[in-house]
């Protein structure tokens, strides 16, 4: 089935671990989206994506998610607990300007933090992006001041290689890449 014909129905496949559900970002989760992109904490460590409205949400799911998903086969998924079925954060594999490598994002809303739950899903995304697309390394990026994504990045195996700019990013990032 193609995106274009079917655009609110998610691509890709669906995903589990032992305590969530990971599925491709679809327009359904336009509310979620325009809740965690506004949060204090992401926009402090990952930035304003000036997402006023649910619309904007859904059009950066439309514009941005859906794309890569139709282009690589993996994107942003939204993150699901399989008790009580909560949507709790994002994690995917994004191709992003200003990088060669792609690189592991990952984010929560903060009542789901400490609990483990963005290391499970980012190992699994880790290793949907190695083992079923055969990619040979994956980055990730984290501002200098995020010591909790610092960890959870050290914890999936990639090593601090220098600090970077990315293009519209006013702030210098901390590198990681898997090693060889």
């Amino acid at each position: 089935m193609s995106l274009k014909n079917q655009p609110d129905l998610p691509a890709g496949n669906f995903y589990e671990t032992e305590r969530l559900i990971l599925r491709p970002m679809s327009l359904e989760d336009g509310e979620f989206i325009f809740d965690l992109y506004n949060r204090p904490k992401f926009i402090q460590h990952i930035g304003d994506r000036n997402i006023k409205t649910v619309a904007d949400a859904e059009n950066y799911i439309k514009n941005r998610f859906m794309p890569q998903f139709e282009k690589l086969g993996f994107g942003n998924y939204l993150i699901l607990t399989k008790e009580g079925n909560h949507k709790i954060g994002g994690v995917g594999i994004f191709e992003r300007e200003g990088l060669e490598i792609v690189d592991i994002g990952f984010s929560l809303l903060d009542e789901f933090e400490g609990k483990g739950y963005a290391y499970e899903a980012a190992l699994k995304v880790k290793s949907i992006g190695m083992d079923d697309f055969g990619l040979k390394k994956i980055s990730a990026i984290t501002s200098k001041n995020n010591y909790s994504s610092q960890k959870l990045i050290e914890k999936l195996g990639l090593k601090f290689q220098k600090m970077v700019m990315i293009p519209e990013d006013s702030e210098e990032l901390m590198y990681y890449e898997t090693l060889d």
